[in-house]
């Protein structure tokens, strides 16, 4: 006869499948130790340029109880965002998959809030936060310890079946679970995103310096971009994807099945020309529910123009 915890878990990994995620692993809410001090000494080193909000929060980020009252079990939930059609960038500027459609916080969310709802009708009403990279959440770190996947150089998460095109969502609830195992990390010798990446911001196995990513660079960023980054950005103006694409692992990856994740035909048939003439008006039907108005308007054209400026390559279109 199962446990109440193995029911529950059971029915919480089957609601997960059904609902989308392509991945469900669970770990005790506790202290995590083993993350403490590399994350002392990432924030020491200011590795995280100008995104403050990475000093806040320090004992929450670690530990999940600080976050619910009564937590028992983190729930770590993937979701595939691989597109089944990528847009062309050839001789175009760029923009990473993960932006292509919808904002994956509020899709993700949505799909949670029902299974939730769902959940609590069949094991009872039970208490629980739910966080899609919006809060001072360790998601990597909770991934990891649910067995999801292992921690790549490039310090993503990556599945050995499905590689690293997910988002990564938790549930943080007072249920007393059955736990999950960690994977063996299967990165080995491989240096492939190390090597790849332009701005050189793998600085060593799992360690990224935010301030030189060109995902930061273009998306956290608010000042003028530094010119250490000029002739570096292979005409990404949102987000990059350079160590994802070289990544072996993501040769296993799978188009996504979420129609909220398709790209709009606007943004399927812009080209190089057309970015640089974008205006406010374009710019909002292109993004009106994309993540891509975390940059807003203005950051996006100080993108294009950065590109133009620094790339010789772009001059010489002129």
């Amino acid at each position: 006869m199962m446990t109440l915890p193995e029911k529950y878990t059971a029915l919480i990994k089957a609601a997960a499948k059904k609902y989308g995620f392509q991945n469900c692993g669970i770990s005790k809410a506790d202290f995590l130790e083993e993350d403490a001090i590399p994350l002392e000494n990432w924030l020491k080193n200011n590795a995280y340029g100008e995104m403050k909000y990475m000093e806040n929060h320090f004992d929450k980020r670690l530990d999940p109880r600080l976050l619910l009252e009564g937590a028992k079990s983190v729930i770590s939930l993937s979701y595939n965002y691989f597109p089944d059609e990528k847009i062309d960038s050839l001789d175009n500027y760029k923009i990473s998959k993960y932006a292509y459609a919808e904002d994956y916080h509020t899709v993700i969310k949505d799909i949670l809030r029902e299974m939730i709802a769902e959940l609590q009708d069949e094991i009872g009403d039970f208490s629980c936060r739910i966080f899609v990279d919006s809060a001072p959440v360790l998601e990597r770190s909770w991934a990891r310890k649910s067995g999801i996947g292992w921690i790549g150089k490039n310090a993503n998460l990556i599945t050995k079946q499905t590689g690293s095109f997910y988002f990564l969502a938790e549930i943080i609830c007072d249920l007393n679970l059955e736990y999950d195992h960690e994977v063996k990390d299967f990165c080995g010798s491989c240096r492939k995103c190390i090597d790849a990446c332009p701005t050189d911001a793998i600085v060593s196995d799992k360690i990224v310096d935010g301030s030189k990513c060109i995902s930061y660079a273009t998306i956290e960023l608010k000042d003028d971009i530094p010119e250490y980054f000029a002739g570096k950005m292979e005409n990404w103006m949102f987000g990059c994807d350079i160590c994802q694409d070289v990544c072996p692992w993501n040769r296993f990856a799978k188009p996504h099945l979420q129609s909220r994740f398709k790209p709009n035909d606007l943004l399927k048939n812009f080209k190089k020309g057309e970015w640089k003439e974008l205006t406010q008006e374009i710019f909002s039907q292109i993004f009106t529910k994309s993540a891509v108005k975390r940059t807003k308007f203005a950051g996006l054209k100080r993108n294009i123009e950065f590109l133009e400026r620094s790339n010789p390559s772009n001059q010489a279109e002129e």
